[in-house]
């Protein structure tokens, strides 16, 4: 089964932010990937991000935060970056960030 990619706003605003062009096309590969089976990718998360995955992208460095909505085949790609353990600037952080403030908006589907 093939599932359809959404990117939200703030994750293509993260992903626009990287600066270097060769990183952003690796990490659009890894995102064009979980089309296919996206529950077999990534980790599922837990605690105040259950209902989430991460996936590691760009040699370990990089995570792709999303939500897998099965009924509707569908992969909500939340946030992606680096992972700077204990740091503000966390991707971790910032996708609870996003999840805390409700930011996410529903897909129109």
């Amino acid at each position: 089964m093939i599932y359809k990619i959404i990117i939200e706003r703030d994750a293509a605003e993260m992903l626009k932010s990287i600066s270097d062009r060769r990183i952003r096309e690796k990490i659009r590969e890894r995102i064009r990937g979980l089309k296919q089976e996206p529950e077999k990718q990534g980790k599922p998360l837990s605690a105040d991000m259950a209902g989430y995955r991460a996936v590691r992208a760009v040699g370990q460095r990089y995570r792709i935060i999303y939500q897998i909505v099965a009924e509707k085949v569908l992969v909500i790609v939340i946030a992606l970056g680096i992972r700077k353990e204990k740091d503000k600037s966390d991707i971790y952080n910032l996708a609870r960030r996003v999840i805390r403030l409700r930011l996410l908006e529903p897909p129109d589907e």
